[in-house]
C-alpha cells in the first residue's frame, strides 16, 4: 500500500481506466449537500486566484483508495475504486461540463486540457471501447457514459436519463460555471475560464491510497469508514495552534489554561447549520477566518484555510493572534447569550443574532465579527446602520422566501471590497454595494415588490414559525419605540389568528363564495397577532365580542391592543383583515428599509454578446467621465492610477489601451480581468460600474420604452 497526495491533473493525465465495480452503491451526492458546496469552494479558489495569485491556495478534496489489477490491455493500467467513486464521480461531472462550456466559447486550449482528464486519447482505446476514464459497472453506468459523451451543448432534457440524478448533477455544474464565467467572448470570460481550469488541474487535492492486486481491500474500506468519532475543525486548529505557540516558546500550559476558551461547555455545544450539526466553536473559527479575510469559505475548508491564513497571510506571532481570537470570540459569546435571553433589550447587534437564529441562518455573523474588529473601533452609529442595512436585505429575501444560497459570498465580497474604508464613507458604500445587486440570487428586494407578495400571501402557512413570530416582534418592538417601551419578550409568544382557524361555528356566512373568500384571509398577515398567554380554545374559536374582550383583558402586546382599539363597535372582518395586512407590511418596511428609490431591479446575469460593455458606453451614460481616475485594487499595485481618455481608452504612464484588461496585462505581465482589477475614486470597481449601465438598459427595455 502506498499513498500520494495528487493533484487532478497528476491522478488522471495518464491514459487509463478507475472502474467502480458492480458492487458499488449507486450515485447518492445531492445539489444542497455536497454539488453546491463543492462549486462554492471551486470558486473560492477560483476567485483568489484572479485577486491575489501568489497565494497558491488549494482545496483537499478527499482521499480515494484505488487497487490495480493490471492493465486491461498493453497500453491501459486499469484501476479499482474501493472508496471514493462519489468525488471522483462529481469531479469527472464537473469537469465534463466545464470543457462543453469551453469549447462552445472557442477557448479549445481549456477545454483539451479538461477533456484529457475525462477521456483517454483516441490512439489508447479499442474500437467500441468508451473512452471514459471513470467507468461505472454498477446502476449508473449508462446514465453517466451518455452525458458524459453527448455532444455540447448538452440538452440534459433530450437525454434517455434526464431524471437521473448522474444527469442531475452534470446540469447543475453546467448551470452554476456558465453563470459564473460570465458574458461568452469577453475578456473577463476568457480570464475567469483560465483560472477555473487552473483550480481543476492543480488546486484541487485529493490523497490516494494505491493498493497492489494481492492486498485487502476490504480491511482498508472497513477501516477508513470505521464507525468514530472525527476530529472537528476547531480541534484541528487547537492542535496547530499550540504546535505554533510551543514553536514560538510560549508558555503553552498558560495559554491552553487562559487564552483558549474552546474547551468550555457554550463552545463545545453542537449546533445547527442547514441540516447539519457542527460545534459552535468550528463554527466561530469559520466566521472569524470570513472576517479577517474577505473570502467565502466552506465549512470542510476551515482548517485548511485558518493554517494558510497564520502562514502566509496574518504577518503575526500566534501569541498576538490568539489573543484577537481570544478577544472576539468573548464577545461572540456575549451576543449569542444575550440573545438567548427571554427578556431584556437588545443592542443592533445582539437583536441581529437573535433574528438570525429564529430566521435559521448564520449569514451575518462575519459581518458583525468585522465591525468589531480589535482596532477598528467604527462609530457605534455606522456600526448599528451597517448591520441594519445588511438586515434588511437579508429579511427582505426572507420575506419573499427567496434562496439564501449565494449569500454567504456576497458578504464575504463586501468584507473584502470594504476593508480600507474610511468609516464616515463605509455606510454608503455598504448601502451602496448591495443596492447595485441585480441578479435573482443576490438582488436587495423593493417595497413594491415585497408589498404585491405579502398582500394576499398565507404568511401562517408559508413561514416557519420562529420566523413568522420573528417578523410579528419586529413590529411589535417598532411600535413599542414610538413611546418609549422596553422590547417585547422573547419568549415564544403564542401567534393568534384573530378570525380563527376554526371559524365555521361562530363565525358563520351563507354563500360559498363569501366562505371561500373568509378561508383565503384566515392565514394572512393582518390576521395574525401575539398574546402573552394562549386563548382558551373555546375563547379562541368563539365569537368576536367574546374574544375581542378576552384579548383585551389579558394582553399587553401594542400588535394586538391596536387590533382591539380599531375595531370599536365593528366585527372583524376580510375588509378590516386587507387593512390591517397594508398597514403590517408597511411597518416591516419602516424596520428593514431600503435607500430611497431602491427598486430592487433584476436583470439577467447571462447578457448577450451584442449587450458588450466598453468604457465609451458608461462616459455614454454619465457613469464615468473623460479624466476620471482608475486606481488598481490588486495589493502589488496599489495605488497604481490610470486616467480614462474622451475616446473611452484608459491612460497609463505614457501609453494608452482599449480596454482594462489590456491594461491590467500590461502592469501584471499576465492574463488580467481588468472590470476586477480596477476601482474609481469611490471604491466601486469597473464592474460594478457595468452592472449599473445594464441594469437601467434592462428596466428600459422590460418598460417598453427605446
Amino acid at each position: 500500500m502506498e499513498t500520494f497526495k495528487r493533484t487532478p491533473l497528476q491522478l488522471f493525465n495518464l491514459p487509463q481506466h478507475f472502474v467502480i465495480p458492480l458492487f458499488q452503491r449507486s450515485y447518492v451526492w445531492k445539489e444542497d449537500e455536497q454539488w453546491e458546496p463543492l462549486w462554492k469552494d471551486i470558486r473560492r479558489i477560483a476567485e483568489l486566484r484572479l485577486r491575489e495569485p501568489n497565494l497558491a491556495a488549494k482545496h483537499f478534496l478527499g482521499a480515494v483508495v484505488l487497487q490495480g489489477h493490471g492493465p486491461e490491455s498493453a497500453r491501459l493500467t486499469t484501476w479499482n475504486v474501493i472508496d471514493g467513486q462519489q468525488r471522483l464521480t462529481t469531479l469527472q461531472l464537473l469537469a465534463d461540463a466545464a470543457c462543453a462550456i469551453f469549447a462552445q466559447a472557442g477557448l479549445s486550449k481549456y477545454a483539451s486540457q479538461l477533456e484529457g482528464l475525462t477521456h483517454n486519447s483516441e490512439s489508447f482505446i479499442e474500437d467500441d471501447e468508451s473512452p471514459l476514464k471513470v467507468r461505472h459497472l454498477n446502476n449508473d453506468h449508462d446514465a453517466f457514459l451518455e452525458v458524459m459523451t453527448a455532444e455540447p451543448p448538452v440538452d440534459h432534457s433530450d437525454l434517455r436519463h434526464h431524471d437521473s440524478r448522474i444527469v442531475h448533477a452534470h446540469r447543475y455544474f453546467t448551470t452554476a460555471v456558465t453563470q459564473w464565467l460570465g458574458n461568452p467572448g469577453t475578456d473577463e470570460f476568457a480570464t475567469r475560464a483560465k483560472e477555473l481550469a487552473g483550480v481543476l488541474l492543480e488546486d484541487l487535492q485529493l490523497v490516494t491510497i494505491e493498493l497492489q492486486a494481492s492486498e485487502n481491500s476490504q480491511e482498508i474500506f472497513e477501516t477508513l469508514n470505521a464507525r468514530g468519532t472525527p476530529l472537528t475543525a476547531a480541534d484541528l486548529i487547537r492542535n496547530f495552534v499550540f504546535q505554533r505557540l510551543d514553536a514560538e516558546g510560549s508558555d503553552t500550559r498558560k495559554a491552553y489554561r487562559e487564552d483558549w476558551p474552546f474547551e468550555a461547555r457554550f463552545w463545545t455545544k453542537e449546533v445547527s447549520v442547514g441540516r447539519h450539526l457542527v460545534s459552535r466553536s468550528s463554527l466561530f473559527f469559520n466566521q472569524w477566518l470570513i472576517s479577517r479575510t474577505g473570502e467565502e469559505i466552506s465549512p470542510q475548508s476551515t482548517f485548511t484555510r485558518f493554517k494558510s491564513y497564520v502562514e502566509l497571510e496574518s504577518n503575526q506571532k500566534m501569541v498576538d493572534l490568539l489573543a484577537l481570537i481570544k478577544q472576539q470570540a468573548a464577545l461572540y459569546e456575549a451576543w449569542t447569550e444575550a440573545s438567548l435571553r427571554p427578556d431584556g433589550n437588545l443592542s443592533a447587534v445582539e437583536m441581529a443574532f437573535h433574528r438570525m437564529n429564529a430566521a435559521g441562518i448564520e449569514l451575518l455573523k462575519p459581518l458583525m465579527l468585522w465591525l468589531y474588529e480589535p482596532g477598528r473601533d467604527l462609530p457605534q452609529q455606522v456600526i448599528d446602520a451597517v448591520i441594519g442595512a445588511a438586515e434588511s436585505w437579508v429579511i427582505r429575501r426572507q420575506l419573499l422566501r427567496l434562496t439564501g444560497s449565494d449569500l454567504g459570498r456576497i458578504v464575504a465580497e463586501l468584507i473584502h471590497a470594504n476593508s480600507d474604508v474610511d468609516s464616515s464613507e463605509l455606510v454608503v458604500r455598504v448601502t451602496g454595494y448591495l443596492a447595485r445587486l441585480n441578479v435573482s440570487s443576490t438582488y436587495w428586494p423593493g417595497d413594491d415588490e415585497i408589498r404585491a407578495a405579502l398582500k394576499d400571501e398565507p404568511v401562517y402557512r408559508r413561514y416557519p414559525r420562529p420566523r413568522l413570530r420573528m417578523f410579528l416582534e419586529a413590529i411589535e418592538n417598532h411600535y413599542r419605540a414610538e413611546t418609549k417601551q422596553g422590547q417585547v419578550v422573547r419568549a415564544g409568544l403564542p401567534i393568534e389568528h384573530i378570525l380563527p382557524q376554526m371559524w365555521q361555528e361562530n363565525w358563520p356566512l351563507e354563500t360559498p363564495e363569501e366562505q371561500q373568500d373568509r378561508q383565503a384571509h384566515v392565514h394572512r398577515l393582518g390576521n395574525l397577532t401575539l398574546l402573552t398567554g394562549p386563548l382558551n380554545s373555546k375563547v379562541s374559536n368563539g365569537p368576536w365580542s367574546a374574544k375581542r374582550d378576552a384579548m383585551l383583558k389579558h394582553n399587553t402586546i401594542s400588535l394586538t391592543g391596536r387590533v382591539v382599539a380599531d375595531t370599536t363597535g365593528e366585527a372583524w372582518r376580510e375588509s378590516l383583515i386587507d387593512h390591517r395586512t397594508e398597514v403590517l407590511v408597511e411597518t416591516l418596511l419602516r424596520v428593514w428599509p431600503v435607500p430611497n428609490g431602491h427598486k430592487g431591479q433584476v436583470v439577467d446575469p447571462q447578457a448577450k454578446a451584442e449587450d458588450w460593455v466598453q468604457l465609451k458606453h458608461l462616459i455614454a451614460a454619465g457613469l464615468l467621465a473623460p479624466g476620471d481616475k482608475l486606481i488598481a485594487t490588486h495589493r502589488d499595485f496599489k495605488g497604481v492610477e490610470a486616467l480614462v481618455t474622451a475616446d473611452g481608452s484608459i491612460e497609463l504612464g505614457s501609453k494608452r489601451f482599449t480596454a482594462p484588461s489590456t491594461a491590467g496585462h500590461h502592469l501584471r505581465k499576465k492574463a488580467t480581468n481588468g472590470w476586477y482589477f480596477w476601482a474609481v475614486a469611490d471604491g466601486r470597481r469597473l464592474r460594478d460600474l457595468r452592472a449599473q449601465l445594464q441594469s437601467t438598459a434592462a428596466s428600459v427595455q422590460v418598460d417598453g420604452e427605446p
